[in-house]
């Protein structure tokens, strides 16, 4: 494997010349070849979705597929105003220059995906690597295997080796294409991991651009319809039964509706992925894998040993590794729970007195990929936003601005680095080209040496820069 890899490697460090002298037109019958793969294996990647998360086919089609395409269709339409190169004004010490920024190609790049949306988290940053005119090297996760194979065969449908290659296998497969000099790295994942990412690509001084994780809180403020809080809370966190790097990690409650909100949340839990009493798997996912379910449920003892409340749940299915929805509340500090992202099915509840005590609290941890508020009180609302980071924020919903191209998708230092969708993904896999085309009437000769008698330009310098 390492010696395919090397080979391949080198040849799209030699192709890379070639396929940056591509056009908008010759870019788009690329993304369209990659759409009509992407249709023709349609049928499968429900399939291996559903064997992979059990996901069924309404959420793969939202959250996976219909993603996609979204993104896909978002980048044939604009893709011509993309690469046009963007004018820039003319300062006082160039004034007749023409100032151009040109997008390039970055060269080859890897994408390196998870396991949770292991199909969207894959064809997302492909889509803005191909439209930014690179060669590509494709690692889907092992611990979605069934997706991954498809993922190959869409790959080896719409592309030559020499664009758009993939190598299936475990982590060392990882390791090994980690060693290479490539030209960009985009990996979604784990901060761990994503450290070991980034000091893998210092060696070779390769740009990342990382989408990691970590605690994202939610925030209901008293003033607020509490209801559908809890109805969207409950989606957000329940969605692929947990795994997905911006739900709502955990949530704060003022003390005084604390019970009602646990009320609340129970009803829209039942609602939506409960059948007559019994918890509906034809709707809600499973766990990944024994190794992920025994942390979950790790994480959950833990902090039930030490005096944590389940206020809903707490039914473990090891056989089917499903872990029926949970919520915790009074955890006691120190808990794992709340230093870990949780990554699954499990809600911790805070109650709070005032949200300086909450917004105190979220400052103390690293930076969220994600912070969701919900409140009808705008100042507020605006007073949480100053006085927090996050690589994005939701009022009044979760998830959503995921799906609108128009914005940038990504977080903030240990949530991650860079961001992706729609122009601000075409960015990232691309070199902003400063160009200035220097005019006949070219003054720039009044700085050069010799300096004797030249004081008059200094001055005149001083007032105008």
């Amino acid at each position: 494997m390492e010696q395919k890899i090397e080979v391949v490697f080198k040849t799209q460090q030699a192709y890379k010349y070639t396929l940056r002298k591509n056009n908008a037109a010759q870019r788009i019958v690329k993304l369209k070849a990659l759409k009509d793969a992407i249709e023709k294996y349609e049928d499968k990647l429900y399939r291996a979705l559903q064997s992979d998360l059990r996901k069924s086919a309404f959420e793969t089609a939202v959250t996976e597929l219909f993603f996609i395409y979204g993104e896909l269709d978002f980048a044939i339409k604009n893709l011509n105003e993309w690469m046009s190169p963007k004018r820039i004004g003319n300062t006082l010490t160039t004034p007749f220059a023409k100032n151009r920024i040109y997008y390039e190609p970055k060269g080859v790049c890897l994408i390196i995906a998870p396991w949770n949306y292991p199909f969207q988290l894959v064809m997302s940053p492909l889509i803005s690597a191909i439209a930014a005119g690179n060669c590509a090297i494709v690692k889907p996760s092992e611990l979605s295997p069934a997706t991954s194979k498809v993922i190959g065969k869409i790959i080896a449908e719409a592309f030559d080796e020499q664009e758009v290659a993939c190598f299936e296998g475990n982590a060392s497969i990882s390791t090994l294409l980690l060693k290479l000099p490539f030209d960009h790295i985009f990996f979604t994942g784990s901060t761990e991991v994503g450290k070991i990412v980034m000091e893998a690509a210092a060696k070779n001084l390769t740009s990342v651009t990382l989408e990691l994780g970590g605690k994202s809180p939610t925030i209901i403020d008293k003033e607020v319809n509490i209801e559908k809080a809890a109805e969207k809370i409950a989606w957000g966190k329940l969605v692929n039964a947990g795994q997905t790097c911006i739900a709502p990690d955990y949530v704060f409650v003022h003390e005084q509706q604390l019970d009602e909100f646990i009320g609340l949340y129970k009803a829209a839990v039942n609602k939506m992925y409960f059948k007559t009493d019994k918890l509906d798997t034809k709707v809600y996912g499973k766990i990944i894998s024994t190794k992920h379910y025994k942390r979950l449920k790790d994480l959950v003892d833990e902090a039930v040993e030490k005096g944590a409340r389940i206020d809903l749940g707490g039914t473990f299915d090891e056989a089917n590794q499903t872990i029926n929805p949970i919520v915790l509340s009074k955890i006691p500090n120190g808990s794992k729970i709340m230093e870990e992202e949780i990554f699954g099915p499990v809600l911790p509840i805070i109650s709070y007195q005032n949200l300086d005590e909450v917004i105190d609290q979220i400052n103390s941890k690293s930076k969220a990929l994600a912070l969701y508020i919900f409140s009808k009180n705008g100042k507020n609302i605006k007073h949480i936003i100053k006085n927090t980071s996050a690589g994005g924020t939701c009022v009044n919903d979760v998830l959503i601005h995921i799906s609108n191209p128009k914005l940038p998708f990504g977080g903030v230092n240990g949530s991650g680095i860079g961001s992706c969708h729609g122009v601000f993904g075409f960015k990232n896999f691309s070199h902003e080209r400063a160009v200035v085309f220097q005019s006949r009437l070219d003054f720039s000769n009044m700085i050069y040496p010799p300096y004797v008698g030249k004081e008059w330009v200094l001055k005149m310098l001083k007032r105008i820069m």
